[in-house]
Order: C-alpha cells, then sequence, then structure tokens
C-alpha cells in the first residue's frame, strides 16, 4: 500500500537549517508529482512546495520562496524540503503529499524554529 514516512524535523535557532526527507513506497514514485504542506495548530494545512514528476517543475508558497527548496531523488523514491533561514513562524508540522487513487499523507514531522 501506499506509504510515506516523513523525518527530519527538529528544533533549531532561527536563521537555521533543516532537510525534510519523505521515503516513499507503494506507488510508482517518478510517475506521481508531490507536495510538501505545514500545519499550524487548529489551522488547515498549507501547501508549501510542489514539484512535478520528473522534478522539471517546483512551486512555492509565497511565505518560503528564496529559502526552501523542493526535490526528489526517484532512484531513492525519496521527496526531500530544504529549509534555510528558518523563521519562527515556520514553526509547524510538515507532511510530504501525493494522490494516489485520493490524498495520500504521511505521519509528519515536527520543525521548531526558536527565535
Amino acid at each position: 500500500q501506499v506509504q510515506l514516512v516523513e523525518s527530519g524535523g527538529g528544533l533549531v535557532q532561527s536563521g537555521g537549517s533543516l532537510r525534510l526527507s519523505c521515503a516513499a513506497s507503494g506507488f510508482s514514485f517518478s510517475s506521481f508529482s508531490m507536495r510538501w504542506y505545514r500545519q499550524y495548530p487548529g489551522k488547515e494545512r498549507e501547501l508549501v512546495a510542489y514539484i512535478s514528476a520528473g522534478g522539471g517543475s517546483t512551486t512555492y508558497a509565497d511565505s518560503v520562496k528564496a529559502r526552501f527548496t523542493i526535490s526528489r531523488d526517484d532512484g531513492k523514491n525519496t521527496l526531500y524540503l530544504q529549509m534555510n533561514a528558518l523563521r519562527p513562524e515556520d514553526t509547524a508540522v510538515y507532511y510530504c503529499h501525493v494522490f494516489v487513487l485520493g490524498p495520500r499523507w504521511g505521519q509528519g514531522t515536527q520543525v521548531t524554529v526558536s527565535s
């Protein structure tokens, strides 16, 4: 079955960096576009970044442009989110997402940025 497992979250100081990973299995990873979302307590999940199948197209939320980079390694079935210049407002749970016969989500990874 489709499985997404995020890792790489943690506690970092403002201005620091983290790299999130999402290990995918149970579907043909290279054939699907992928997304990173984040969720603040009590809020809806919001789209952070998108990458097309093959990686040729990416888009970002305005709030993370020029700071975050989404990428993928189809040989490893893994999605990444490089997060630089982190801010306290980036504190959230981060989820990877794919639409395979419906929306599929990982369990999420907590990112906490201290000021």
